[in-house]
This record gives structure tokens, sequence and C-alpha cells, in this order.
């Protein structure tokens, strides 16, 4: 593994010196998410394999190339699992791509994010230099966080070889519930459940439906169903619609309403509804709205900011201009800086985040 990260180093200096660019690729399978990005291909799929594995410490260290369903297989031989429930998007997906890509599926309100459980990092820096951050223990450190600064970071700030995650024991016993509701009214009894004692850990919503997963103790699960009543789901289709929510496998996903691309609308979970034209699918305990929608991306973007949140075009629609929220000078600012100090001559992924790096 030492030759390849030499080798990689050198092709960062390289092209550092050359003015080119370098397109950070794992397995493609995210290849649709942000903005188009060129550059000279560097591959990280021949960097794999787990490096250690402490199930009673609860954390695993793993090679950036190492396929995702590879090292989710290994913690399920120990009755443990990634916590944010990290979505693939393809038979490619490597533990490099879900950091750099930072997302995470349907746990995502009950657990945390995929930013809280990376412990530490090895990477490649734009001078072609290794670094390491963190560690295999919680704790604060003086200065960037640069783990977490990793997480959602799409490769701009480096080439991750190597990362630490914290994982979590598997639930005792899960149950998914139905409820035959409108949008408003889903909303509403999410944040109802949300501030009582009920063993949550995911929820969607579309078409009338809200489907409830409880997760934990076999007796608190059993004393929740009870309270709560509605349609008890069976195992099987349960999995298989929780696995169709992470990778929007699901018919709504597939929907092709006239050109319309998928929006993925991050808000206070109380807010009221979009009121925006297209298709709903609802998420987070109401915090995390999908809208397939043709509407302009200035409608879109004015009313998540009006409920208190943003707006990303997540699949399809125009790659070539701004992606993500436009950020606001001051957060734009610290960006700037943060690519200067990890990636001083702009080698990765260039353009890929915002068009200003």
């Amino acid at each position: 593994m030492d030759g390849l990260i030499a080798e990689w180093s050198k092709r960062i200096r390289a092209a550092a010196a050359g003015g080119h660019t370098l397109h950070i690729r794992g397995g493609g399978s995210k290849d649709f998410y942000g903005r188009a990005v060129t550059g000279e291909r560097l591959d990280t799929g021949a960097l794999r394999g787990i490096v250690s594995h402490e199930p009673s410490e609860l954390v695993v260290t793993v090679r950036a190339g190492t396929a995702l369903a590879e090292l989710e297989a290994e913690l399920a031989a120990a009755g443990q699992m990634l916590a944010f429930e990290p979505p693939h998007f393809g038979s490619g997906a490597t533990v490099g791509g879900m950091v750099a890509a930072g997302l995470s599926g349907p746990r995502r309100a009950s657990a945390g994010g995929l930013r809280d459980f990376v412990l530490g990092v090895r990477m490649l820096d734009g001078r072609g230099e290794v670094l390491r951050f963190g560690g295999e223990v919680m704790k604060n450190v003086a200065g960037y966080d640069v783990p977490r600064l990793l997480a959602g970071s799409l490769g701009t700030l480096g080439v991750l070889l190597e990362v630490s995650l914290k994982v979590l024991p598997r639930p005792f016993a899960e149950t998914t519930l139905r409820f035959e509701l409108g949008e408003s009214a889903a909303i509403e009894q999410l944040n109802r459940w949300g501030g009582q004692a009920l063993p949550l850990s995911a929820s969607a919503w579309a078409d009338g439906v809200l489907s409830l997963r409880l997760s934990g103790a076999q007796a608190a699960v059993r004393a929740a169903c009870a309270s709560l009543g509605g349609e008890e789901v069976g195992a099987q289709e349960a999995a298989a619609f929780w696995l169709g929510v992470r990778e929007q496998t699901l018919p709504w996903f597939g929907l092709d309403v006239g050109g319309a691309a998928l929006w993925r609308l991050s808000v206070p979970s109380a807010a009221p509804a979009l009121k925006l034209p297209g298709e709903q699918f609802i998420e987070w305990g109401g915090a995390q709205r999908w809208l397939r929608s043709a509407a302009p991306v200035e409608r879109m973007r004015a009313r998540a900011a009006e409920l208190g949140g943003h707006a990303v075009l997540f699949r399809g629609g125009d790659r070539q201009s701004e992606v993500f929220q436009p950020l606001a000078a001051p957060p734009l600012a610290i960006h700037r800086r943060l690519k200067a100090a990890f990636d001083p001559a702009g080698v990765f992924n260039r353009g890929r985040l915002y068009q200003e790096f």
C-alpha cells in the first residue's frame, strides 16, 4: 500500500506544479452528486481492506477504497452496524466515497449523521503529503476538526486514505407501523411523537401514508406498538421498504414528473407544508423533504430559506450551475481558507462543491 500512496503523492505534486486537476473517484456510485467535475481521474479503489476492527471498543479502521458492502458485512457478523445507514447508490460504493459524500440514511434523525461517527482520518493533501488527524476515540481537538470537515467535502480537500469510524450494536428488535395521514397531519404527529420517550429510528411519508420504524429492546418496541397503534408491517416487507428508502429504489424515486429534478430540502422538523409544485417524500421526522419538481431554482431556495432551511439539487437539473445552497460571505471565506490550507493549487475535484473551488 505504501507504494500506491507514494505513486499518488507523485501524481499530486506533478498536477500542482503543472496547474492540472485530479478527479478523485472511488466506485463512482455517487458521480451524480454535486457539480460536474473535470480532470484526470485518480481511482482510489485499489487502496482497500479493513485495517482493524475492535468489536468491544465499537471502532473500525478501514482503507478508503474498501467496498462499503464489505465493511457492513464485517460489522454485521459482529452484531454491529454503521448507525447512520449510509446509502450505497450502487454496488461500487466505497468507504471513501461514503465519507466524501457525507450522506446519511433513514436512521439519521435518531442516531446522528455520518460526521458524528468519524473518529480519525489519514489523507493526502494538495502538496502530496500524508497527514493524520484524530484517532480511534471521541475527543476534542484544537483548531479544525478535520475528520468531520472531510465528511461531505466531496474530495475537494484531499485524498482520503484511511478512516476510523465509531460503530454501534444492532438493535435487538425492530417493527414498522403504518398510518394513513395527510402531509400536515403527519408532520404534526411526527413532532408530537418526537417529544415522547419512544424508540423511533426512522420515518417516511408519501402519498398519504406514514411509515414509522421502532428499534431497540424487545419490551420497549412492544410497548411503543401498543401505545401508537397503526398497521404492523411484516418483517421482510419492512426491511425491503427501508432499504428502498435508503437506496432511493422505491417507485416514488423513479417518478417521471415532466423534466423534474430531485431536490432535497433540509428544514426544521416542525416547518409547515412546502406548498411547492411536485411530488414529495418526507423523512427524518419532517426535517428532510424530498421533492420532485420542475419549479425554478430560485423558487425552491427562496421557499427553503423562508422555512428556515436550505435546498440542494440532488439529482438531475443543471449540474454546471450551483447545486448546493449558495454561501453567504462569512462561510464562503472560511471555505476558501480551508481549500487554500489543504489544496493550495486547487488540484482536487475542482468545482465539485462550488464554482469558487
